[in-house]
């Protein structure tokens, strides 16, 4: 058993959350980020040697920390392309549904200029630590004890677009290390709080969904996120993030938000 406490613990079929899992606008009620990875890592387990190109979730209410069962199933077989979905459940009710886009792993020589390239500008070895705004000394939740967070431009006690590295501070499941998938979609699900432009004081903007477009794995334990939010006094949002690692893109995250004073 790990001598850090992880993320979640198993009971059996559950997966049963630890403090660190908790998110910053319920204190009975996970980050999307720590069951977003949950999930990803059962969607991957029913795909093996397929790349898992797209996960889109849909947050069907806040997830407890409770006991958690996780699923997941190949709907739509095949050698090239395979659909795929999987679901969260708290004391019998679904919480979360994905479905996700599988895809055969290959090499394909590209012409020059066709690769999507571009490295940032800052490392996170170079970036700066920030706690999120408002937490008690010794809180502990996804975003404060679960993730490390380090910005490359912005921080989390301004207004406006960021970018921001993310690794995991512990393990995801007992004593294992989160995937590099697992931990894209984990950061992922960061895009509406790094960039926010309201006060979290005064406004809730709580993401009902996420989508996560890969074109490859990370590579090296951090992923950055380039994060931008856009909203309108209809009481709609969206977050978007263009995501990196240390040698360059991944691809896209992009969440719509609930907005709504508090």
């Amino acid at each position: 058993m790990s001598a850090v406490e992880p993320i979640f613990r198993r009971d059996g079929a559950a997966f049963v959350p630890s403090a660190h899992a908790r998110g910053p606008w319920d204190e009975d009620a996970q980050h999307g980020g720590a069951p977003a990875a949950l999930l990803a890592t059962a969607l991957q387990a029913v795909a093996p040697g397929m790349r898992l190109a797209r996960i889109t979730y849909e947050l069907l209410g806040p997830v407890p920390l409770a006991p958690l069962t996780v699923e997941a199933e190949v709907v739509k077989p095949g050698r090239r392309f395979q659909l795929l979905e999987g679901r969260i459940a708290a004391g019998g009710r679904t919480i979360v549904l994905a479905r996700a886009v599988a895809l055969r792993r290959g090499e394909v020589a590209l012409p020059a200029g066709a690769a999507w390239e571009g490295a940032p500008a800052l490392g996170p070895e170079a970036a700066v630590e920030r706690r999120f705004p408002g937490a008690a000394a010794g809180a502990e939740g996804f975003h404060l004890t679960g993730m490390e967070i380090r910005y490359a431009e912005g921080s989390i006690a301004e207004l406006g677009p960021a970018a921001a590295w993310f690794a995991l501070a512990r393990p995801l499941v007992d004593d294992e290390p989160a995937s590099p998938l697992a931990l894209a979609c984990a950061a992922s699900d960061f895009g509406n709080g790094v960039s926010r432009v309201l006060d979290f004081d005064a406004y809730l903007f709580v993401n009902t969904d996420l989508t996560v477009s890969l074109v490859r794995e990370p590579e090296g334990g951090w992923v950055l996120l380039d994060a931008v939010t856009r909203l309108e006094p209809t009481g709609v949002g969206w977050a978007a993030s263009t995501l990196y690692d240390r040698h360059g893109p991944l691809g896209f995250a992009q969440q719509t938000l609930f907005v709504a004073p508090r």
